[in-house]
């Protein structure tokens, strides 16, 4: 079956800012934020401070990814010039998304750039509480003044929309306002990270969620949800309950499989990050192939 992994990252260098400060690499795959937090972010043996194109290529070559969607987060720090290059050089196996800062005053002007120069056709906005934005910015609406002009941008482009809005306990948690944003541009596609990233208990919180955001123009992308649940392990009980939320609510048509490696890849094997979806017996064979390749393509490939 061919796979496309919808959500990883690529590090040239770690530079990431958030709410606990900078997070710098200290080797051995790991980095510390500012306030003396340590992370492991990348397995063993694809680099020790950093995620390069070459070892993202032996990676999705070890774990046969066909291709990767490329996405940006300030956990590991914008990585737009380096994720155009990626791109230029491995057309057929990579497709990038770039991303600004809508506080920056000269936001507009970047974005301008990354589109209609660099020719991306995706902008990842990590929004997050806990890893993004609101982080380090106070509280704003994600369909509010200071992201009204991103939302122009993207939909005049034809762009993907990619949000990581964090969990239920989060300001950054806005579903409201990204179907005012859906119903506003419905030719906009868009896609929520990490199906809303619910945890355990988070059952009825997900289904009134997605009845929310059940709409033709949104999908969801499944990546890092082992890793949100951790320390459950293989095969992942309670994220396979919250996988059988979204296929009743929303449908096999609207998910997408993502790793969110490297970080993920970091805590369980990439075999098991795949097979638990292939194993669990929530899907048919023909929907796994439209969860791991044929959806994604449509969203991310045709544009």
């Amino acid at each position: 079956m061919k796979i496309i992994d919808a959500h990883i990252h690529l590090v040239e260098r770690i530079a990431g800012f958030c709410r606990r400060g900078e997070l710098r690499a200290i080797g051995d795959g790991k980095a510390r934020w500012a306030n003396g937090d340590i992370m492991d972010l990348i397995p063993s043996g694809y680099g020790d401070k950093d995620f390069t194109t070459e070892a993202l290529i032996r990676f999705m070559d070890d774990n046969s990814i066909d291709k990767a969607v490329l996405m940006q987060g300030s956990l590991y720090g914008f990585q737009n010039e380096y994720t155009y290059e990626a791109c230029i050089k491995y057309p057929e196996r990579l497709k990038g998304a770039c991303t600004v800062d809508p506080f920056a005053e000269n936001a507009l002007e970047v974005l301008n750039r990354l589109v209609n120069k660099l020719n991306f056709k995706i902008i990842k906005l990590e929004v997050s509480s806990g890893g993004g934005l609101m982080g380090y910015h106070d509280k704003f609406s994600i369909d509010g003044e200071k992201m009204s002009k991103i939302w122009e941008v993207a939909n005049n482009n034809n762009l993907t929309m990619v949000l990581d809005i964090g969990d239920h306990t989060m300001n950054s948690y806005q579903p409201e306002a990204i179907r005012n944003m859906a119903l506003k541009y419905p030719n906009l596609k868009i896609v929520v990270c990490h199906l809303t990233a619910p945890s355990a208990g988070d059952e009825d919180k997900l289904k009134n969620t997605l009845e929310i955001l059940n709409l033709p123009n949104i999908s969801f992308d499944l990546a890092a949800l082992p890793l949100i649940n951790a320390p459950e392990k293989y095969p992942f009980l309670q994220t396979q309950n919250f996988i059988k939320i979204a296929k009743k609510i929303v449908g096999t048509n609207k998910l997408i499989f993502g790793s969110d490696s490297p970080m993920a890849a970091k805590l369980n094997s990439y075999k098991e990050i795949s097979n638990y979806l292939i194993e669990s017996n929530i899907f048919t064979q023909k929907e796994l192939e439209d969860i791991f390749y044929n959806n994604a393509f449509k969203v991310y490939f045709e544009n």
